[in-house]
């Protein structure tokens, strides 16, 4: 008869499993898809966040108390990082966590690796302190970030690069945005309290986001949210619910998603003005029916076409577009506290890359606006490669573009704005996550 199992250890072991996954190229969605259905989902997705979000400190104090760190097993890599991320970060007894981690080598199947597990541990818990202040005293260690992104953002942002580390490694808030046709603010603040939560609306220091974002503490799955069902709320943060607005559309407008998955801002768009017609465009189409689910359970409806933006032939029928909407594809240095894999799977090779398929994107949209309309350019990165690097590209060689200043009112204090367009870098009063925006006008004369 087999011992019972050790819970502590299977939360452990399935958490190496996804950090592995995630040290093997995949992103912690996809390593954390295995255990969707898994009781033991919460603790599992908590423990290898953790994990990866603290991974480049934990690597560098763990492996220097191993002789050949390359020989190891990436599962037991894994196990020994999930381990130690416990030891620092959680208020478990460190010796508990050492014991479930050598159960859990067992679970792995790596047994023959339990001793040496239980070895590196055991140093790690009665030196750690030393460890860490060796690791801490190089900043890009010490807030577990890649070297070059380290680099990136202090060049780009010396004032401001201490608070962008920290936004970071800071874990994201709950802001969902209200949909006033179907609930009011002040009746569904009701319904939270009704359901035990506490939230705050953010009028005051979201601006033109202000009309519609409420952060909601402690989070909660989104599923249990009151009238997520019925479409009086959707989860999107407070930075992205920006770019409706500073849209302007109105009523009767022809409208462009030009990357619309997964749907929240072309939803967004449709709350606000219901009889726009909205072309939502994606190249996957995987991720397009999420856009096509969104609008149903928000009931709202739009003309959806998997297609590749830079390729208009494919989907227009040659019509202008009077407002355009381009959320390029990027690097998404301004999510990564949502996203803390990014912080191990982006390289800086990736960055110009990026750049040059944004200002593909940004060339094959504004073909399709109308004169005198309006496109927006965002993304949720913080390198102004990706952003102000991409528009003033294009504004250098498109003479019929013109910038239109965005008005320190529609955004939050902490906005930062450059010659082209407004530079949120995550964190603030409105907690936002990083995100870019820059508006472009189409002129007639060509000047």
């Amino acid at each position: 008869m087999s011992p019972p199992e050790n819970p502590a250890a299977a939360v452990l072991a399935d958490a190496a499993r996804a950090v592995a996954a995630v040290l093997a190229g995949q992103s912690a969605d996809a390593a954390l898809a295995p255990f969707e259905a898994s009781p033991r989902r919460p603790a599992v997705r908590a423990v290898a966040l953790g994990t990866v979000r603290w991974y480049l400190r934990l690597q560098a104090a763990v492996e220097s108390l191993l002789a050949r760190p390359r020989a190891l097993g990436r599962d037991v890599h894994a196990l020994l990082m999930c381990a130690a991320h416990q030891i620092e970060y959680s208020r478990n007894v460190p010796q508990q966590t050492v014991h479930a981690a050598v159960d859990a080598a067992r679970l792995l199947r790596q047994g023959h690796a339990s001793g040496l597990v239980n070895a590196v541990l055991r140093k790690f818990v009665l030196q750690r302190e030393t460890l860490f202040a060796r690791v801490d005293r190089d900043p890009a260690r010490r807030t577990a970030h890649p070297r070059w992104l380290f680099n990136a953002l202090q060049a780009a942002w010396p004032q401001q690069v201490a608070s962008i580390l920290d936004a970071n490694n800071a874990h994201p808030p709950l802001t969902v945005r209200l949909n006033p046709r179907r609930r009011s603010a002040e009746r569904y603040l009701e319904d939270l309290v009704a359901a035990g939560l506490s939230a705050q609306r953010l009028d005051g220091v979201a601006g033109a986001a202000g009309a519609t974002a409420i952060r909601i503490e402690p989070p909660v799955p989104v599923a249990s949210l009151p009238g997520f069902r019925e479409g009086w709320v959707s989860v999107q943060d407070t930075a992205a619910q920006l770019a409706a607005p500073l849209l302007d559309v109105h009523d009767g407008m022809r409208v462009l998603d030009a990357c619309a998955a997964p749907g929240s801002k072309a939803a967004h768009l449709l709350e606000r003005t219901a009889s726009l017609e909205l072309w939502a465009v994606d190249i996957d189409p995987v991720r397009l029916e999420r856009v096509s689910e969104t609008l149903a359970r928000l009931g709202l409806s739009a003309q959806l076409a998997v297609a590749d933006v830079r390729s208009p032939e494919t989907f227009w029928d040659g019509r202008p577009f009077e407002r355009i909407l381009v959320d390029a594809p990027c690097s998404g240095t301004g999510v990564i506290r949502r996203h803390p894999d990014i912080k191990l799977l982006r390289r800086a090779e990736d960055i110009a890359p990026l750049a040059a398929t944004q200002l593909e994107i940004l060339r094959a949209a504004f073909r399709m606006l109308a004169p005198g309309g309006r496109l927006l350019y965002s993304t949720c990165s913080v390198l102004p490669e990706e952003n102000e690097g991409v528009v003033a590209r294009f504004r250098a060689e498109e003479p019929q573009a013109r910038s239109i200043a965005l008005a320190q009112t529609q955004l939050p204090a902490e906005t930062v704005f450059g010659i082209f367009g407004a530079q949120l870098l995550g964190g603030g009063a409105a907690q936002t996550d990083g995100f870019y925006y820059a508006c472009l006008e189409k002129t007639t004369s060509g000047h």
